[in-house]
């Protein structure tokens, strides 16, 4: 990798990319630190802390880079835009419009792009409306009326928009990957915080020799993890497929072979978010009443809650809860891959193109085979989801740390992101070398 940025540095093109790229990662972490005019910047931070018990609230931390504890200006962040364009993708398969528009080529997807947008926006204002109307008259905004909500609703839309854009632009003139870029770099900030975690729980008041053990340790099962993030998130299944010899004019063409690559982790990380969204509603709401937890409610609430899993001094039936956010997942998992492939569509096409998979008859035959290749590699991908997803979750409850927020599903939005700019930047590199040979 750093061989890689070398070579890059030394290209003038791919160099100004790099520059760009940090200026405006540069320009998110001063707006991450700009408050939002007139509101108590300590509410959030106060609140969290009193409810140290509950996990519902710290995945959206992480994805904002503590910009939402802090109540800077980008305290939404880019989660607006994540959800729109999740909705985007899930609209497409339901509205038989967006589908055509989606299979319009670029003119198609330049208009679904501005339809994101317009929803991220509307989000980004309901979100912020919510929480200033909500949380104004309990402490969030000093003075609570009608301008000062006005300003703090405005702020944290723009401020969302704002980031938006960066990503964007990045997309356009930076090494690429710009909304992908601004969620790694909101995740990374969060690091120092979650390493001195570790290190205070097992190394600070340990003597030397134990403390140097546990320091290896910790480091070596952190690699493990990036490691098997790594092998998750670029393993596939490779389905052969033979292309039939035809005659085009007075001669014969085709008769080419190629894959059809099936990812084990078909879902990515939509799963954990989708299965954690619905686990922590719940708790979140109920984090603003007075609950009896002696109840059958406030037992089924802690059992959702993630920071009362795998507790050693805890109650054994709140790990049902763990159970169920499992089984959530690999749900999920099956439940995103079906709408966002296709097999028949994928048979189809193949048969359109005289390509045909060695053994399997062309249309249906082609298509029960994808499907049964796809039923057990999603349960592969999904049971690797949950290893990643749980392996943090079960050392906070154990040992009592907090959340570990650069592991789990930051982890392998990390090492997706970071797989994806590096693969960028090698497709610039080559495209130059390219340009290099031709003009010589």
């Amino acid at each position: 990798m750093f061989k890689l940025l070398k070579n890059a540095w030394k290209v003038e093109e791919v160099r100004k990319k790099l520059i760009y790229t940090f200026l405006m990662l540069l320009v998110i972490r001063f707006g991450s630190v700009l408050p939002i005019p007139g509101v108590n910047t300590s509410y959030f931070a106060d609140l969290f802390s009193r409810l140290s018990d509950s996990d519902a609230f710290g995945w959206f931390n992480t994805m904002t880079g503590g910009s939402f504890t802090d109540l800077s200006i980008f305290a939404l962040s880019i989660t607006p835009y994540i959800t729109s364009s999740i909705i985007m993708q899930l609209l497409t398969v339901a509205v038989p419009a967006l589908e055509e528009l989606q299979k319009d080529g670029e003119e198609g997807r330049r208009k679904i792009a501005e339809y994101t947008r317009y929803v991220t926006v509307a989000l980004a204002l309901i979100e912020s409306t919510a929480m200033a109307i909500g949380f104004g008259g309990s402490g969030l905004l000093h003075n609570y009326n009608a301008g000062s909500v006005i300003v703090c609703v405005v702020t944290m839309t723009a401020g969302s928009a704002l980031l938006m854009w960066i990503g964007e632009r990045i997309t356009e003139n930076g090494v690429g990957n710009g909304i992908s870029m601004v969620l790694l770099f909101n995740i990374l900030s969060s690091l120092p915080d979650d390493l001195g975690s570790l290190y205070s729980t097992f190394v600070k008041n340990e003597n030397v020799a134990v403390g140097v053990v546990m320091a290896i340790i910790i480091i070596a099962c952190i690699a493990a993890m990036v490691v098997f993030a790594i092998v998750l998130n670029d393993a596939t299944r490779n389905i052969p497929v033979q292309y039939s010899r035809k005659m085009q004019g007075r001669r014969l063409v085709g008769g080419n072979s190629s894959v059809i690559p099936l990812k084990v982790n078909t879902a990515g990380v939509i799963p954990v978010i989708f299965a954690s969204s619905i686990m922590s509603m719940p708790t979140m709401i109920a984090q603003f009443f007075q609950v009896d937890y002696s109840t059958i409610g406030g037992k089924i609430l802690m059992t959702l809650n993630s920071g009362n899993w795998c507790r050693l001094n805890g109650y054994w039936w709140t790990n049902i809860g763990l159970v169920l956010y499992i089984v959530l997942i690999i749900l999920f998992a099956y439940f995103y891959t079906s709408i966002t492939f296709n097999p028949l569509e994928v048979a189809n096409n193949m048969k359109k193109g005289g390509g045909f998979i060695p053994g399997m008859r062309p249309g249906k035959q082609t298509s029960d085979y994808l499907t049964r290749i796809l039923s057990y590699i999603i349960l592969i991908g999904a049971l690797g989801l949950c290893i990643v997803a749980v392996v943090p979750i079960v050392v906070s409850g154990v040992f009592g740390i907090g959340r570990l927020s650069f592991l789990g599903t930051s982890l392998l939005i990390i090492v997706a992101v970071v797989i994806e700019t590096i693969k960028q930047i090698e497709s610039q590199l080559l495209v130059r070398n390219y340009k290099g040979f031709l003009n010589d």
